[in-house]
């Protein structure tokens, strides 16, 4: 059965580093990124389960008004 994946788009290290090591000490596969373009990079190559996005990134790069252009 495959581990579900997780991508965390933070672009706070410390918040990224707790939320990884919690999520994968609890089974899941985490992919990271620091900004809204790693974010995008990163869906390009990958289907994520989940996608857990700071809405307060930097350049409003976490704006939901967006999220019609991730697909």
């Amino acid at each position: 059965m495959r581990q579900k994946e997780i991508l965390i788009i933070e672009d706070e290290e410390s918040i990224r580093d707790i939320l990884s090591y919690s999520l994968r000490k609890e089974g899941f596969e985490i992919k990271e990124a620091a900004t809204g373009k790693e974010g995008l990079d990163l869906l390009r190559d990958s289907k994520p389960d989940l996608i857990l996005l700071d809405l307060m990134l930097p350049q409003g790069e976490g704006d939901t008004g967006k999220a019609g252009s991730y697909k």
